[in-house]
Order: C-alpha cells, then structure tokens, then sequence
C-alpha cells in the first residue's frame, strides 16, 4: 500500500495588543487522498496593511480564495503555475477594490506567505515581509525575502504587497523535505519580537504542532510584540514515495483520446453517444460505470495535438469552470480518478441552445423573455466577480431546459485578467452568434474586457423581445473599423412597438461601439433595462447638438459638390471654346 505524505500542522492567530487582528491564517489538509496526493496540502499567513485601512478585509480575502482555488486548479498544472496564476487574479481584484476609494491612503494591500506541500517537495509562494521557515536537524532557515525598504531613522516600508499594483511580482522556490522536517509560516508579529535562535530552540524541542504555534504566539507577546501575532507550524510525519513526485510532468503530457464511439470505455467511463464535433474539440455524453451517473465529456481534437497553445488553453477550460460556482453556468466535474487522456467532465443537462429556442418560441412573452435576461445577467456575473470574462457569448452557448432555466456553456474563449498570457481576439466568422453577438472591438485586437460581455447581453436581450440585431445582418459581414463606422443602431421599437423608450435607451447604451458612451459594468446595464432612467425620458442636449451640425455639414457638403459640378462645366465650356 503506498504511504501518503502525513503532517501534524495546526496554526494561532490573535490580535496582540492591537484592537483588531489583521493577520489572516489558513492550513487545507484535503481528506480525499486524491487530493492529498495530487494536489497537496497548502497553509498561508497574511497580514493586512493597517495604514491601508482595509488590510483586515485585504488578508482575509487573500488567504479564503487561494485556499478555495489552489484545489479548483486542474491537475495537469504545476504547483508553481496553479500558485502564480491565483494569486494574479487575488491580486488584480484587491487592486480594482482599492481603486473605488477616492482616498490615496485608504486601500486592500496584504502581505502573503504561502506554502504548499506537495509529494516530497514543498512550494513556497511570497510578496511582502512574512516569512516561510524551514527547520531541519536543528537548523533553522528562512526561505524567504523580506520585500522592504529603508525609509530613514531604521525605519521600513513594504516594497512589495498583494494589492499593490495591477501586476504582482511572485517570488518562488522550492525545496526537497525529509521526514521530521518542520516548516513555519509567521508575520512580523512574531519574528520581528523573536530572535532566530529563539524560535529554533522551541522548535526543535518535541512537541505538537498546536503547541508549537501557541507558544510562539505567546512568547512574541510576552516580548512585548506590539503587533498583530500569527504562526503556522507543520511537522512531517511522512512522506509519499518518490515514484508520484513526476506526476504532474506525466499529466501535462497525456495524450489526446482517439475518436470515441458508443460502447467505448475510457478511464471507468462508458460512452454513449456523440453530442457535438467540430473542428476544435468533441463532445460525449458518457455514464459512470460505478455510479450510473451521466456527465458530458469534452476531448480536445488531434487537430492541435501538437500545439503547446491549444493544449494550455484547453487544459484552462476546467480551471475557470471549476473557479464558477453558479445556478446559471454549467458546472465542471472535479474528478477523483487518475485520468489516461486529456478531456474534462461536466454536468450533463437536457435541453436546447437559446438560438433553437428563439425560434420556437417567436416572439415570447416579455414576462419569458426578461426572465431569460435576468438568468444570462447572473450568470456573467458570476465569471465577472472571478475576475473573468465570457467574450463569446451568444445563443448557440446558451442552454435553455424545458422549465426555461439559463446554463451558460462554453469556457473555450474565457479570458482570465490578471494572467500573464495575451487575450486571443474572436475569430469572426459569417456564422450568425459569432460576428453579430461579438463586440466589434474584438476584431480589431482590443479586450473591452466586462464591457464586451455587456455588449454580447444587450445584443442577445434585443433579439429576444425583436427577433433582429440591433445594428442587424450587415454586421455579419463586417471587417474593418471603417465597416462599422457606417453602421446605425436601429430603435428596438421600430420591430416591437411595446417596448419603452427608457428599454431601447438602454439597449443603444450597451451597444454602443465607443466603450466610453457604453456600460461600464452587467449591474449598471441591468438596472436601466429594468429600471426607467430619468436621464432617458428627456431629450439629450448632446445629441439635439450633434444633429444640428450633422444636418449643417450635410448641407455644407451639398453646396460644395454643387459647386464642384459647376467648376467644372464651366472649364469644359472654355475649353471647348
């Protein structure tokens, strides 16, 4: 029976002589051996910056989500990358959060100290001036660097924090753990109020793990530490064999599935049919052999069996699904078997695509109709407070169930901000969903980011109560800047006259091309869609203005085409002359 990695961890936080604790602890030690094994276990300290004003809330935040998605993250990513990018996307929306003050010193800034222990080696992500220790035969080392910097009169400042700025610089390093190892997570509380030598000797006295983290809480207070106090110890019982320390490097190299047909049995899965094939991937229907359950099964095609970028996109695809959690977007399958080949699961839903559906149901009731919206809204919202966002969304990727439930399907085109990889622009095609649902700005290699999704919404909402396209077929056939220019929103009225004027308002805002006029956010579209706004039921002085001078250089440009026409009868009658 193979032996798996076994630890006696615990950790102590207080506030010290301070009236709120700041620091945040966190220890995950999965009960599932799968996890155990596969994905580790994973202890953080953070300390919120308390001349930030937000810190508590900042280190709360960074150690809850990292602790959530480190084991949402798929297996075929290494420690390193599973812990770089979640802390990129920690760290761009502690930023935006900080941003929404008006004041310079008021913000969500924490440091951050992860370790994560995987196998026989152990991670450790840093940014800021906690710190990761590693004692061993009585010798204690500090893994990490403080990012400070020397301000005068000794005294220090953080160079480094989570929240900080928009891009984060991660330090990280790994090491080979023994049995009887000991690992320590602290804030400044505690080793800036404790020599090393102090720390070490306790340390390697034998204790638990629980009294080790208490006593050095309480000999940092009793050394008057006069700040918040936190520790985290784990001790290493033992260690897994060496055989599974390769078995990340073995996924990322699975090989694609060969073509499935029903019958088929792959990795305790038995195929049933075929649901969807193109060009990019496949789609199963496939029952659990042991629990008779049915999931759907997506394989990515041998098309790109030997493209790097394919593979790490498609690999992507369960990690952002597994990071959703929403009543309105399908939901992926955590696995608990050693898979053989690259594919992912996901919950299997009977139903039809929004496109079908529109066209059975022409035109539905605005009671249906608006009830769709709503659904659509809340499930972009959850990839949006994710730090995600959709840029493909269109009713082909719209699942609707026979009591009208929304799931939102597709996680091939997502884009995750704060990752360190370039968003891929849409490939527009003459197929209805791509190129008439898709903010044009897409095509000319830009991100519009949460607005593209705002705009994808608001396109999806006018048809469903018109049956067109705001700007309608003549976007499908779009291909430049200058194409798109020529293009005018057509009221929504003008195809369903109970719409109100405040509802096509809104309509035209969310559709707009200049992201600036447009909706900043899903919320703010929403709320004007459902909610007259009083900015919309008187006319605009702005655009009583831009008419009149659109209608001036009209007539401008007819008098100087009359005149051209003029010039040049008249030189053909000298010449002729």
């Amino acid at each position: 029976m193979k032996q798996n990695l076994k630890l006696d961890a615990a950790c102590h936080s207080t506030a010290g002589i301070k009236a709120v604790n700041e620091d945040a602890v966190g220890l995950r030690i999965p009960e599932d051996d799968y996890l155990l094994n596969h994905k580790g276990v994973a202890m953080v300290v953070a300390d919120g910056v308390s001349s930030a004003e937000a810190g508590q809330e900042a280190s709360r935040t960074a150690v809850d989500r990292f602790l959530d998605e480190y084991y949402q993250t798929p297996d075929t990513w290494s420690v390193a990358k599973c812990g770089e990018r979640i802390l990129a996307t920690i760290n761009l929306r502690l930023f935006r959060k900080s941003h929404e003050f008006t004041t310079a010193n008021k913000g969500y800034l924490s440091t951050f100290s992860a370790l994560v222990i995987k196998g026989r080696t152990a991670h450790y992500f840093h940014v800021g001036d906690s710190r990761v220790y590693l004692l061993r035969d009585g010798q204690l080392t500090q893994l990490t660097q403080d990012h400070t910097a020397a301000i005068g009169d000794n005294k220090t400042t953080l160079a480094r924090a989570v929240g900080m700025d928009n891009q984060i610089n991660i330090d990280y390093g790994k090491v080979p753990l023994e049995n009887n190892d000991i690992v320590l997570l602290t804030s400044d509380g505690i080793h800036d109020f404790l020599s090393a030598a102090t720390i070490e000797s306790y340390l390697a006295k034998s204790n638990s793990a629980e009294q080790d983290a208490k006593f050095l809480v309480r000999s940092a207070e009793e050394a008057s530490s006069n700040d918040n106090i936190s520790a985290l110890v784990a001790r290493v019982i033992a260690l897994p064999e060496e055989s599974i320390d390769d078995y990340n490097v073995k996924l990322t190299r699975l090989p694609f599935p060969p073509p499935l047909k029903a019958g088929m049995k792959l990795d305790g899965y038995r195929i049933t049919r075929e649901i969807f094939a193109s060009s990019r991937s496949q789609l199963y229907l496939v029952e659990d052999i042991e629990t008779a359950k049915c999931f759907v099964m997506k394989t990515p095609s041998s098309n790109y069996e030997d493209d790097i970028a394919y593979i790490d996109r498609f690999i992507q695809e369960e990690w952002v699904g597994l990071r959703i959690n929403s009543p309105y977007v399908v939901k992926i399958i955590r696995q608990s078997r050693k898979r053989t080949f690259l594919y992912y699961l996901m919950e299997y839903i009977e139903g039809q695509g929004l496109d079908k559906w529109m066209e059975q149901n022409r035109p539905p009731s605005p009671k249906r109709a608006i009830a769709l919206v709503k659904q659509i809204a809340e499930g972009l919202q959850s990839f949006h407070d994710n730090e995600a966002v959709h840029q493909d969304l269109k009713p082909g990727n719209i699942l609707i169930t026979r009591d009208e439930r929304v799931k939102i399907l597709d996680f091939g085109s997502v884009f995750v901000a704060g990752l360190a990889e370039r968003a891929n622009p849409i490939e527009h095609n003459s197929v209805l969903g791509t190129a008439g649902y898709s903010d044009p700005l897409y095509l000319a290699g830009q991100n519009p980011g949460i607005q593209g999704d705002v705009y994808s919404l608001a396109t999806i909402t006018y048809e469903l109560f018109c049956g067109e396209l705001p700007y309608g077929e003549a976007i499908e056939q779009c291909r430049t800047p200058y194409d798109y220019d020529q293009l005018r929103y057509r009221s929504a009225s003008r195809y369903n006259p109970v719409i109100p004027m405040w509802f096509d308002c809104a309509l035209r805002k969310a559709t707009r091309f200049d992201l600036e006029a447009r909706y900043q956010s899903i919320k703010d579209f929403m709320t004007d869609l459902l909610t007259p706004n009083a900015e919309f039921l008187r006319d605009a002085p702005e655009e009583q203005k831009n008419a009149s001078t659109l209608v001036f250089w009209k007539l401008m440009s007819s008098f100087w085409f009359i005149s051209f026409i003029l010039l040049v009868y008249l030189f053909s009658l000298n010449k002729g002359a």
